[in-house]
């Protein structure tokens, strides 16, 4: 017994060997031979069913394939290559049941995900197919690591999802056109931002603060100008402002740091193109809490703005109070904020055209002297596709959602995080 199973894997090395050479018709008597001894060998049985699919023997190529994973019953590969047989074969209900078979030992089996969207395509049924593709898409996660086997299959399958989620996001908006007359502008952007998500053209956004997030405070993109008594009265100020910011930049240009500065040795993540760059500057009022004197010494009238706005104060955070000057062709890469107890205003102040700012779902575009107020822990970005320097004033103010006893937890938050982690 033991001289015969010694001859079986000697055949099969030989087999597997001729296969690597090329050599399909020694390959094909090896592995006859080796079912000789070995009637149930699941790899002789394979093989064969191979070279039968190869010859179009697809019915032949099944019987192989069902005693190979008969004898290998967890292997998804085996039953995704008998679902072909069986497809070849014209037993859609047989490739079907080797598909979620498949599936059902591996449910992120990548090549079984796409064969059983593609069957969905076939058979007409393009609502099922668009999910598994989708699906499949994000179990292959960032396409620089999509298997190059694969690559081909993947492309078509997010284009598939792609061009079936505008489908059906035609059809949403028309039949929440006739309802959204009636509705105001952040209502409005909120069934609009419902039918994006529903057809699968974006993901829900959610706050993602990189230091203290406060639950239950809701994601909106933009906040509304009357929840803030103080808008007006700074708006109004939008000229004296712009003013002395020009004067910063003739006299001071120097001064407007880059906005970026991670030190070697630090992951840069999305900021390689924007660290220690120019492209993005900015001249510091208030910095993490701490107002910089010499800088608002020459911006009196801008001081004394901010100082009549209930800016949020979080020992060691914020108030923050900057103006912002972005290149032109330049843009910020997607990114999250620190806390959502605060929102974040901008006052835009020079702004030429095709300068764009999204928040979320939502895209905006500055216009001189109009407030934006925002929840930057939802991912947002800006573009500068102009020819000229944009710049805005940004600072920190307090999300009017919370109360004022809210406020002092926050700042307990901050200040108890603060002393954990301060060098002992």
């Amino acid at each position: 017994m033991r001289a015969m199973a010694d001859d079986t894997e000697n055949l099969i090395r030989q087999a597997e060997a001729a296969v690597k050479a090329g050599h399909w018709a020694q390959a094909e008597k090896l592995w006859l031979d080796v079912r000789k001894r070995d009637p149930r060998n699941p790899k002789a049985a394979f093989s064969l069913a191979i070279h039968a699919m190869q010859r179009r023997e697809f019915k032949e190529a099944c019987k192989l394939l069902e005693l190979a994973v008969a004898a290998s019953p967890q292997d998804p590969f085996m039953l995704l290559t008998l679902s072909k047989a069986r497809r070849e074969a014209g037993d859609n209900a047989g490739e079907a049941q080797a598909i979620d078979a498949a599936l059902a030992i591996d449910p992120y089996y990548l090549p079984a995900l796409l064969a059983k969207a593609q069957r969905y395509d076939r058979i007409g049924a393009s609502p099922s197919a668009a999910m598994f593709y989708r699906n499949a898409v994000k179990v292959a996660g960032p396409e620089q690591h999509w298997p190059e086997v694969l690559r081909q299959q993947l492309t078509q399958a997010r284009s598939y999802a792609a061009r079936k989620a505008a489908e059906l996001h035609g059809q949403l908006e028309a039949a929440m056109a006739p309802m959204m007359a009636g509705l105001g502008a952040s209502q409005s952007e909120r069934w609009r931002e419902a039918a994006s998500v529903v057809a699968g053209l974006t993901e829900p956004y959610r706050q993602q603060a990189n230091q203290i997030y406060v639950p239950r405070l809701p994601a909106i993109p933009f906040y509304e100008r009357k929840l803030f008594p103080w808008a007006e009265q700074l708006e109004a100020k939008t000229d004296v402002i712009r003013e002395e910011l020009k004067a910063a930049l003739a006299s001071e240009g120097q001064d407007f740091a880059p906005y970026i500065n991670i030190r070697a040795g630090q992951p840069v993540d999305q900021w390689q193109a924007l660290n220690h760059s120019q492209k993005w500057s900015h001249y510091s009022l208030w910095k993490h809490g701490e107002p910089v004197e010499a800088h608002l010494a020459k911006c009196p009238q801008t001081r004394k703005a901010l100082e009549a706005v209930d800016m949020a104060k979080i020992g060691g955070l914020c108030p923050n109070a900057m103006f912002s000057a972005l290149a032109p062709h330049t843009e910020i890469p997607p990114h999250t904020g620190e806390t959502n107890a605060r929102l974040v205003v901008h006052l835009p102040l020079v702004v030429p055209e095709k300068c764009t700012y999204r928040v979320g779902f939502e895209h905006r575009i500055w216009k001189e002297g109009e407030l934006l107020i925002f929840d930057d822990t939802i991912e947002h970005t800006a573009r500068n596709d102009s020819d000229q320097l944009r710049v805005v004033l940004i600072f920190d103010v307090w999300n009017p959602l919370l109360a004022q006893e809210e406020r002092e937890l926050v700042r307990a938050l901050a200040a108890a995080t603060r002393a954990f982690n301060a060098p002992h």
